[in-house]
């Protein structure tokens, strides 16, 4: 029987390797790489071991807080109208559920966070190399279509930089392929050790040179939030509340410099936001979707629509109000928040948002500083889109929270071997 666990056990590690190297590629092969890792873990029997004293368990409250939430969506079958929309983000969010038990009795000895990580940060520089040949491939192949079927509302611009970033999402939104790289980024400088340094020293900025190629305003606004965050753990505790306010006006300086540089920023219109609610096909896509959403709040702010009813529901509004062919396409919300308060109800929304928290709140030393980079990506990027709308964003929430439970949480010093007198 030991060594029958002990097989799975390896072989569970390796899906995990599996997961790392994937994570910069397109979803599909990370769903079966997920469901394989799932199952080996059960076949190496860690759930059939009695449970530690509940005092150990701190760590496994996030695990605990996420599956609530996954729990209440289960729930809202029972009044979601659409019961096939519901079914298919069930199906997408199942790992939330299956993660409890990784949470509460964790995973084998075999899994060495330096490994994974460099596996990781490998597979995020090989996948941007092989990302701009293919956009090469469509700059120079390309056909023009318009965005919206049967109106002439989108002109195809001749760019380098537009062909890049529209282009990029036929294979990998660039939205995931920015956080998987900017995650990795943080992987790769936890790494920074001495014999470790020259690999950080040349990965970081190759993949930072991810945000640059796609030209994502969210990306780089996140680089910022995770460099301030960085810097602020980085300082004795002292400090931090002393240089606190000088160090995030730091960041905000550089985020707005780096992202009035971006060719994208000038198609901006910040007028807009004051009429979002007037439906306008002048105004930006997601501004669109936001004033639809929030037409009539009283309709789901109680307890929700119900899990995968938010693109109906938009879809439905655009109609009423005459916008036929955005409401044809079916946008899903373009931001987490919003969809959590339109499927859930603000109730669901704040237990989205502790489970969040408790991520860094529940860890210490090595792996709180981990976690905070984590959430930090996550919570930034959830304002413009829905990080669980595609598998990619589930996957990598999944890597990063059993990687941040494996993490060193003390530095290990060697000391000199003593001596005699």
């Amino acid at each position: 029987m030991n060594r029958y666990q002990e097989i799975a056990g390896r072989i569970n590690y390796w899906m995990f390797l599996v997961i790392a190297v994937l994570l910069p590629f397109p979803q599909i092969p990370l769903r079966y790489a997920c469901a394989i890792w799932f199952v080996t873990w059960l076949l190496e029997g860690r759930w059939l071991r009695r449970p530690l004293p509940l005092k150990e368990h701190k760590e496994a409250i996030p695990f605990l807080l996420f599956g609530l939430w996954f729990g209440y969506k289960l729930l809202s079958y029972f009044w979601a109208p659409d019961y096939v929309a519901w079914a298919r983000q069930m199906e997408r969010y199942i790992l939330f559920g299956l993660l409890i038990p990784v949470g509460i009795w964790g995973v084998n000895d075999n899994y060495d966070w330096r490994q994974i990580g460099k596996f990781f940060i490998t597979s995020c520089v090989i996948a941007l190399p092989l990302y701009f040949i293919l956009l090469v491939e469509l700059h120079f192949h390309r056909e023009w279509v318009p965005y919206f079927p049967g109106e002439d509302i989108w002109t195809p611009f001749d760019s380098w930089w537009t062909s890049v970033y529209n282009n990029i999402s036929r294979y990998k939104h660039r939205l995931f392929l920015c956080s998987t790289e900017l995650f990795g980024v943080a992987v790769a400088l936890q790494l920074w050790k001495k014999k470790n340094q020259w690999l950080s020293a040349i990965l970081v900025p190759i993949m930072l040179s991810s945000i640059i190629i796609t030209s994502s305003r969210q990306a780089i606004l996140t680089a910022a939030a995770m460099l301030v965050v960085g810097i602020l753990n980085a300082l004795p505790r002292v400090y931090r509340w002393r240089y606190g306010v000088a160090i995030l006006l730091l960041g905000v300086v550089i985020g707005s410099g780096l992202l009035s540089l971006n060719p994208r920023m000038q198609t901006v219109d910040l007028s807009a936001i004051k009429d979002m609610r007037q439906l306008s096909y002048n105004h930006d896509i997601r501004l669109n979707i936001y004033g639809a959403a929030i037409q009539q709040p009283t309709d789901y702010i109680a307890y929700g629509l119900g899990a995968g009813q938010s693109q109906n529901y938009i879809a439905k509004m655009m109609d009423t109000l005459g916008f036929h062919s955005l409401a044809e396409l079916k946008f899903h919300p373009h931001n987490q928040y919003l969809e959590e308060l339109m499927e859930a109800g603000i109730g669901g929304l704040l237990l989205f948002l502790l489970a969040w928290l408790s991520v860094p709140l529940c860890t210490k030393g090595n792996r709180r500083r981990m976690a905070w980079l984590f959430i930090t990506l996550y919570l930034f990027n959830m304002f413009t889109d829905c990080m669980f709308a595609k598998f990619d964003g589930i996957a990598l929430w999944v890597f990063a929270m059993v990687l941040i439970y494996r993490i060193d949480p003390v530095d290990k010093v060697v000391s000199d071997p003593p001596t005699l007198a």
